[in-house]
């Protein structure tokens, strides 16, 4: 009996026990089955500190809506690593491989296992993409946390969400700060994830492009073996020239290249680093050694606003810096070993894509099934996918990233932007780049936007230096340039070519290398370089630059002109510029002897002459009575009255005179011969100017029309200009080798006219100044530059260097000592043309000589003949005197007193 007794005891209590498990597994069965129907999946890279903090966030956003909402049924969370053990590849291809593998068996994992409604991670669009084809097929939106998702995805795969903001303009932030401090070229750093796609950005390469500036060099780098590679493609970039670095990778990647550029010396003065939001946003997670590594970079960062916002959906209220201090406590606890973290731009676009999923969840599908379930869970069950999909992508809340709702399938891209520079053991904030806008130092609606960094004030360069980087520099082993110059030239005082012996190395000097070098003095740095001459054209000297065969740069007379341009670029002109006519007249003796008669008519002449003598004969006549000067015989009075009569024209006679009227008339007299001799020299000087201008009357128009021969420059543009541009013959342009040989050519009429550019004129009128003038308009042209391959660094310094010349004098001096050895002065030529000697007036010499030889003869003859009639005349005055005219003149007054 006790044996029985204790026989059903034991079944009793074995009983119970089996009753106990199967209610623990039944409730263990109903448990799983409520988690299934509101499980959520995560894939991120857990071995990533941005995959860290996206768990976290995703946690607090679950937590924050379920416990605030006091729903019961709390949704599980399951994540999976889209990584795999890097040391398990061999290579970057099959470890991506391998990547793409796992991601695809964790998506499988989470759909078909733990059945999850939604999965968020995937922080590049390739990994999105990779399983998008899987969320359609079992209904399971997947939302994806890369800031780039392409329009193209999302309408092939409709249940993949974009649930980032895109970050596009970032590019354009980058290109802003390049066009701040004219950097030319840029090389760009970025992350090579799958080798079918690459991992630039076009948008980064557009907007390099719109501000004028050219990638020098694109390197991809990837994060995994070999680790040797790194360093070998860092050191090719630094034996380069340019020195501006754009580094686009995630932060692990970024890391490893500033600890390695740090150490092979590239993070020093002259070198710049732009690093994109990717790396920016999690600078403040790195520690010491890498952030010493990285003092001087400057980075681009999203902007989300940080003012205090509320959040009262569903019952729960925090504040942005709520979160900010929950997530770094949420971190610490399931991370205690790791340094704590600010949130950054992933956790926070995280957190909001996991809250519109969570949101979506509690909301009861509109089902008939649904109405007379009281259970969340039962009902929720019922929600498919579709109608998930379309609950998240009608989603409308305030996030931390701004409002999360949809347009078209996209979140509000982000616009702007800050301007961080890492300096001591963390970075400082400059300012903010907004689209469209520019740079300003803050965002307030007052605020000044400028398209210029500089007004954010001092940057902190690598190096420590305070003035912005030149963004290049000559390498270490740089070569020195190989500079073309012109071997012949019409004008050896421009380049000139010589060798001391044949053989050896040729030594160039002349007026363009005079300037050139002037140039290079005032640049901050050494530039090596060497000449060699060049046999040809110019614009084959030209092309060898822009084939990048034989020459660096071309110095020398070099016209900037259009097809050269196309192929190079040029300096500011160290010249000036302009095409000009050179011709040469041979003055002409022609008969000048009556030139003086020219100013006035004949009439006018003979009513000169009448109006003078009746001025005169009418102040005789009035005054005769008063002055004795006036009497005496007929031909004396006839004489002192033509004498007072022309003496009118240069001198007032009133001191002389006792009449009124006759002053009157003097007055008179005198003011009109002032006017007609005035008139006189006018006219004479006009005439004068005229007929020497009417030697250089020689037009295109002129020489076209009669065909004469020009000439112009050997392997100059020149030839083309004249046929091309002014319609010249070709066989009517002579080609002149030497500009010594232009005055024999212009002299002798072998050519009419020659073409020459202005600084060439220059130069040939201090040698040959007698007879040689320019004629007509200069054309215009370019003047003299020195040409550079196509955005080459030097080219900004060196066109900086010949303005500074220019406004210093320096240049000026250079080309008066050009010019300085000829002093061909116009005052030495045999025939002066503007002054008029004897033989243009000789004629009026003759008739003043003339008349005075006649007066002289008369005088004579006079003379010899009253000495011959004396004796004669002396007996018979004796007999019988009789009084003579001048006697009787003589008692004239006495008479009328009488």
């Amino acid at each position: 009996m006790f044996t029985s007794h204790c026989f059903s005891m034991f079944f009793f209590l074995l009983l119970l026990c089996s009753s106990s498990r199967m209610s623990n597994a039944l409730n263990d069965a109903l448990k799983k089955q409520h988690s299934d129907m509101l499980s959520l999946g995560a894939v991120v890279d857990c071995t990533s500190l941005a995959g860290k903090k996206e768990q976290v966030a995703i946690d607090m956003a679950i937590e924050d809506i379920y416990a605030h909402a006091n729903h019961q049924n709390f949704p599980t969370l399951h994540v999976e690593n889209s990584r795999g053990d890097p040391f398990r590849a061999a290579s970057s291809v099959s470890y991506i491989r391998l990547i793409d593998d796992k991601i695809l068996i964790a998506v499988k994992t989470l759909i078909e296992k733990q059945h999850a409604k939604a999965i968020i991670g995937f922080g590049t669009w390739q990994e999105a993409v990779f399983v998008a084809q899987l969320g359609n097929e079992s209904k399971v939106p997947i939302l994806s946390l890369a800031n780039e998702v392409p329009q193209w995805a999302s309408c092939h795969w409709p249940f993949l969400v974009n649930a980032a903001r895109s970050q596009n303009a970032q590019m354009k932030a980058v290109a802003a700060i390049i066009q701040s401090w004219k950097w030319r070229k840029v090389n760009i750093i970025y992350e090579d994830m799958n080798p079918a796609v690459t991992g630039i950005s076009p948008e980064l390469i557009a907007a390099i492009q719109e501000v004028d500036a050219e990638i020098n060099d694109l390197l991809p780098l990837s994060l995994f073996p070999p680790y040797h590679s790194l360093s070998k493609k860092l050191e090719h970039l630094k034996n380069g020239s340019c020195r501006v670095f754009i580094v686009h990778t995630s932060i692990t990647l970024a890391t490893k290249i500033f600890m390695e550029a740090n150490s092979i010396g590239m993070m020093d003065k002259d070198y710049v680093w732009i690093t994109t939001n990717a790396i920016t946003s999690q600078i403040d997670s790195l520690n010491a050694s890498i952030i010493s590594s990285m003092q001087g970079v400057l980075g681009v960062k999203s902007y989300f606003s940080t003012t205090p916002k509320s959040y009262k959906d569903f019952h729960f209220r925090f504040h942005y810096k709520d979160f900010h201090f929950r997530f770094r406590a949420m971190f610490h606890l399931q991370y205690p070993g790791e340094p704590v973290p600010e949130p950054g731009t992933s956790a926070m676009q995280a957190y909001d894509a996991a809250r519109a999923v969570a949101i979506a969840l509690m909301e009861k599908p509109n089902l008939k099934s649904c109405t007379n379930l009281t259970d969340d869970a039962a009902c929720m069950h019922e929600m498919n996918g579709q109608q998930l999909l379309g609950k998240i992508l009608q989603s409308n809340f305030e996030g931390l990233t701004g409002a999360f709702n949809f347009k078209e399938g996209k979140l509000a891209p982000i616009h702007i932007f800050r301007m961080v520079n890492v300096v001591g053991k963390s970075y400082r904030e400059l300012g903010f780049w907004s689209e469209g806008l520019g740079f300003s130092e803050n965002i307030h609606k007052a605020s000044k936007y400028n398209r210029s960094m500089s007004i954010l004030g001092q940057v902190f360069w690598p190096g420590g230096p305070w003035s912005a980087p030149k963004g290049w520099g000559v390498p270490i082993n740089a070569k020195p340039l190989k500079i073309g110059v012109p071997a012949a030239t019409a004008f050896s005082e421009f380049v000139n070519v010589r060798y001391d012996r044949p053989g050896d190395k040729p030594i160039v000097n002349g007026f363009s290398i005079a300037v050139f070098e002037a140039a290079l003095d005032l640049l901050p740095y050494h530039l090596p370089y060497e000449f060699i001459p060049f046999n040809g054209t110019y614009d084959s000297l030209v092309q060898q630059v822009y084939l990048k065969k034989t020459f660096d740069a071309v110095v020398g007379d070099t016209t900037i002109i259009a097809n050269r341009s196309e192929y190079v670029e040029f300096t500011q002109p160290y010249s000036d510029s302009g095409l000009q006519m050179l011709i040469y007249f041979k003055p002409k003796r022609v008969e000048r002897a009556w030139l003086f008669k020219k100013p006035f008519t004949t009439f006018m002449w003979v009513f000169t002459g009448v109006i003078n003598v009746y001025n005169g004969f009418v102040v005789w006549l009035i005054e005769r009575n008063h002055n004795p000067d006036f009497k005496g015989s007929i031909w004396n009075q006839i004489g002192t009255m033509l004498t007072l009569a022309f003496t009118t024209l240069f001198s007032l006679q009133g001191e002389k005179l006792h009449s009124n009227l006759s002053r009157m008339t003097m007055v008179v007299w005198l003011f009109v011969a002032l006017v007609i001799t005035q008139s006189f020299t006018a006219s004479l000087t006009s005439l004068l100017t005229v007929q020497q201008l009417d030697q250089t009357t020689i037009d295109i128009e002129t020489l076209k029309k009669s065909g004469a021969k020009v000439g112009c420059d050997a392997n100059s543009f020149v030839g083309k200009y004249l046929e091309v541009v002014l319609g010249f013959q070709p066989n009517n342009i002579r080609i002149i080798s030497s500009g010594d040989y232009y005055p024999q050519a212009l002299k002798s009429g072998e050519i009419a006219a020659a073409f020459i550019e202005a600084p060439y004129v220059k130069v040939f009128l201090a040698k040959y100044c007698e007879g040689f003038v320019t004629s007509g308009p200069a054309f215009k042209v370019g003047g003299f530059g020195f040409a550079f391959p196509r955005s080459s660094p030097y080219l900004p310094d060196i066109s900086e260097a010949v303005l500074k010349l220019s406004e210093s004098g320096k240049l000026r001096q250079l080309e008066d000592f050009l010019s300085s050895s000829y002093n061909c002065l116009a005052s030495n030529s045999d025939d002066n043309l503007d002054s008029l000697g004897l033989n243009s007036f000789w004629g009026l010499f003759v008739i003043t000589g003339g008349m005075s030889t006649i007066a002289l003869l008369a005088f004579i003859f006079r003379y010899v003949r009253e000495r011959w009639y004396r004796p004669l005349g002396q007996a018979q005055a004796q007999q019988h005197h009789a009084p003579s005219v001048d006697e009787l003149w003589m008692f004239a007054p006495e008479m009328e007193n009488q």
